[in-house]
């Protein structure tokens, strides 16, 4: 019996960072049970290097990745949305339909090394891909 995907939309302020690698480590990790997006209050011009590099460091795609506005994705049929910073918890728009929220803030490595965003990234990984899984009711055995 399949389960229907579900649509989790990881939401910031810049979608610069940490909301662009949640998208991708979720749509890698939970792959044909979760449809990840991201967008943010305050889109940023460009994604950062460094996020861009930390996800190619363990070889997962990057190619297409870039900041989107809440507004973009506002009519998507979602079923969880994730807030990764305060700010964007505190402007979190309505939705047209009730949605599921979880906050779960993350450092901003913004402007750091390369380390702190690999730590941020493996951060994600370790409590936002679970809690997602939780919060849908999935299996949390993720492919690892």
């Amino acid at each position: 019996m399949s389960t229907a995907t579900k649509t989790v939309l990881v939401l910031c302020t810049g979608n610069s960072c940490r909301s662009q690698m949640a998208e991708i480590l979720l749509n890698h990790d939970l792959a044909g049970r979760v449809r990840a997006l991201s967008a943010g209050t305050q889109p940023q011009p460009k994604v950062a290097d460094g996020a861009i590099a930390a996800l190619q460091a363990i070889g997962l795609p990057t190619a297409g990745l870039r900041p989107k506005d809440i507004d973009a994705v506002i009519d998507e049929p979602i079923d969880l949305v994730v807030t990764v910073c305060d700010n964007a918890k505190e402007v979190c728009p309505i939705f047209p339909r009730p949605v599921t929220q979880i906050h779960l803030p993350f450092h901003d490595p913004h402007g750091e090394p390369l380390a702190s965003f690999i730590a941020v990234r493996d951060e994600i990984r370790a409590r936002l891909v679970p809690a997602v899984a939780k919060a849908l009711g999935l299996d949390s055995t993720a492919s690892e």
